[in-house]
């Protein structure tokens, strides 16, 4: 017999077994797997690691809400988990995406599993709700999709939380930024200037808003609008936390986006922060900037800062059939900051770009590019000063000129 179909079979044994135990203890569990293994004859044939490995996957099986992806979840060093059918399961570990070799035993185990996990956030996923987007406990992102819309079989993805914060120091020693930017950055976000971040699938963006809403005031109300919450801001106090919500099975019940936005504007804030925008939200997005909420932040996909104008733009004519040259006004006066983030190919994410948006002209918005990516040098200044340096005199500070010993520098060398 080989390991799968032992496997198969100790598991179906062992399902029984320890339901029937009267003590619901993991090591009792585990120890009672562990001779049941040694017991069957077919085992014998078996080195000690796989022995080890058919225990391990039996336990994950019946004792573990993630059945055998938790070796996964437990992993620190895996940052998402792609489940293509229950035969193909894919990992992004240390910014390369591998495939492993961890199989489901049939459709019905990954079903079973994905059920359950929607039952854990108090949502439903079947054939007539196909689709899943919901947040585990610990803050990791899960999207599934049932088998009915899903030609190789239930598609699962997890996108795992991060234990610890991460940091600028941390942005600095992964390369992602250099000091001369964070610096820069961080007197804008001090000086409450709007800043829109831009960049493709898990490029970062996220983590990025999040380290930059560390520099926010500690002393100003924060309202922080997610379709699901990931953002760990802990520095201040005054601080309102909305969630999305999706319909039930009634088709009852949603929260959207933009009825979360056009709420916030009622509990008095000082910043907005939105999570990240998709659709025809970026309309009441842009008012919020647009009415006195300076500071605020925002996150959305795209493939370079024009495009990401461009993005912004269509979605905004999603939600309202405003002349073109009206949309992109109300836009630039909105947007003072562009920062675009990419994934090279040896998996490292990196700020490729820092933009000012300067207004319009010819019926285009203009942007002033003063930080830009080059092979070989890195994030390097453009050195062009910033046109809109109203809000950086208003606060005593100076506007972008080169910086001659970065405050972030010695905190980064000594890192290293």
């Amino acid at each position: 017999m080989d390991p799968a179909a032992l496997v198969k079979e100790i598991t179906k044994d062992m399902r029984e077994y320890a339901g029937a135990m009267p003590t619901d203890d993991d090591e009792t569990v585990f120890a009672a797997i562990e001779e049941h293994v040694l017991r069957r004859s077919e085992a014998s044939r078996l080195s000690a690691r796989e022995k080890a490995n058919i225990v391990d996957t039996v336990f994950y099986r019946i004792r573990k809400d993630l059945s055998v992806l938790q070796p996964l979840a437990e992993d620190r060093d895996v940052s998402e988990i792609m489940v293509n059918g229950k035969d193909c399961v894919f990992v992004e570990k240390n910014g390369r995406v591998r495939e492993t070799d961890v199989r489901f035993e049939s459709t019905e185990e990954l079903e079973e599993l994905i059920r359950r996990i929607a039952s854990g956030v108090h949502r439903e996923i079947n054939e007539m709700n196909p689709i899943l987007d919901a947040r585990l406990e610990d803050g990791s992102r899960v999207n599934a999709v049932y088998r009915n819309v899903a030609l190789n079989g239930p598609i699962l993805t997890i996108r795992k939380f991060p234990e610890n914060r991460i940091t600028m120091d941390d942005l600095l020693s992964f390369g992602t930024i250099t000091a001369e930017a964070a610096e820069f950055l961080r007197t804008l976000v001090e000086c409450a200037y709007n800043i829109f971040i831009s960049g493709g699938t898990s490029s970062g963006k996220t983590t990025f808003l999040n380290v930059l809403s560390n520099y926010i005031p500690a002393d100003e109300r924060i309202i922080v609008i997610e379709d699901s919450a990931e953002l760990q801001i802990t520095a201040i106090r005054n601080l309102v936390r909305l969630e999305c919500r999706n319909a039930n099975v009634q088709g009852k019940g949603e929260v959207s986006m933009r009825q979360l936005i056009k709420s916030s504007l009622r509990m008095r804030p000082n910043r907005i922060i939105v999570g990240e925008v998709r659709g025809e939200e970026v309309l009441d997005m842009i008012q919020a900037m647009n009415t006195g909420h300076d500071g605020s932040l925002s996150t959305g996909h795209g493939n370079s800062t024009k495009g990401m104008i461009c993005r912004l733009e269509a979605m905004y004519l999603q939600a309202a059939d405003f002349p073109a040259e009206a949309i992109r006004r109300q836009i630039s006066e909105a947007i003072e900051i562009m920062v675009h983030l990419g994934k090279s190919a040896d998996g490292r994410r990196r700020v490729l770009e820092i933009c000012e948006v300067t207004g319009m002209a010819g019926g285009e918005i203009e942007l002033s590019t003063l930080f830009k990516y080059e092979a070989g040098q890195g994030l390097v200044s453009a050195g062009v000063a910033m046109k809109n340096d109203m809000k950086l005199k208003m606060n005593g500070r100076r506007g972008h000129t080169p910086l001659a010993e970065p405050p972030f520098q010695k905190t980064f060398e000594r890192r290293r």
